[in-house]
């Protein structure tokens, strides 16, 4: 029998869990659809929202989906709630790959903040030259302090582009390059920068030249998840996988 699984994805670990699953079950990639040209995944995808809880519920009964695996951004708060939820009301097993965030090192220069308001704030009242390392769903909060220059760095097109007087909009793709950062940071003569502590690799980079400048980083707290069971790795929940996917007989059950 195959197993039929749906990873909720959008994320580097999405796409390579998806790509390692495919040859043991009939597995289906379903993306938020916020990124216009999102890379090709090898997999069957679904693109846009399901309807909140319920409506991923309906989903799951229609599709006769054996397991759902929330592979989501750790900022993906209300689509890992939606998720738990339409695990519970359906009975279909869920797990959740949940990459690390990043701890501070010596020379890190963090100021912990709980949301993008609270991290326009933490700018404070004197104009300085900010670097916007968020989505592009999250900028227009940054409207509200028009004093500052920001560099706002995004895959797609921010539009409508910001109501201030002076930003700048870079487009680019990760995964991005500490050289490559420490560049753009002192050719931009930035001062702060602001993130989200999204983990891994492709986007550290930002953070390392950060602290070889000197340079602030106001950093946004990851929002409370559901507690479901999780593997930080892509290695880690494949095995967790393989055991469910593994005939009982295979088991020794």
């Amino acid at each position: 029998m195959t197993h039929r699984i749906l990873i909720l994805g959008g994320t580097t670990e999405a796409r390579q869990l998806a790509g390692k699953l495919a040859v043991r079950a009939s597995v289906t990639l379903s993306l938020a659809g916020r990124t216009e040209t999102p890379i090709a995944q090898g997999v069957p995808v679904r693109s846009g929202g399901f309807g909140g809880a319920e409506g991923l519920a309906a989903y799951l009964r229609e599709t006769s989906t054996d397991l759902l695996i929330d592979a989501t951004h750790p900022y993906a708060a209300r689509i890992s709630a939606n998720a738990a939820q339409a695990a519970r009301l359906t009975s279909v097993p869920i797990l959740a790959l949940l990459r690390p965030g990043w701890e501070p090192v010596e020379g890190d220069r963090w100021t912990l903040v709980d949301t993008t308001g609270d991290a326009v704030r933490a700018l404070g009242p004197a104009p300085r030259r900010v670097f916007l390392a968020l989505g592009r769903q999250e900028v227009a909060a940054f409207e509200a302090a028009p004093r500052h220059h920001y560099l706002i760095r995004s895959v797609d097109p921010v539009e409508p582009q910001l109501a201030v007087p002076d930003a700048t909009y870079l487009l680019a793709r990760g995964p991005f390059r500490e050289l490559d950062e420490r560049a753009l940071l002192q050719e931009q003569r930035i001062e702060v920068v602001v993130s989200k502590n999204s983990g891994g690799a492709a986007t550290y980079g930002k953070i390392a030249a950060a602290r070889a400048l000197g340079i602030e980083v106001i950093m946004v707290r990851r929002p409370a998840l559901p507690e479901v069971p999780s593997a930080e790795t892509v290695d880690e929940l494949a095995a967790m996988v393989d055991h469910f996917v593994e005939p009982a007989a295979e088991r020794g059950v």
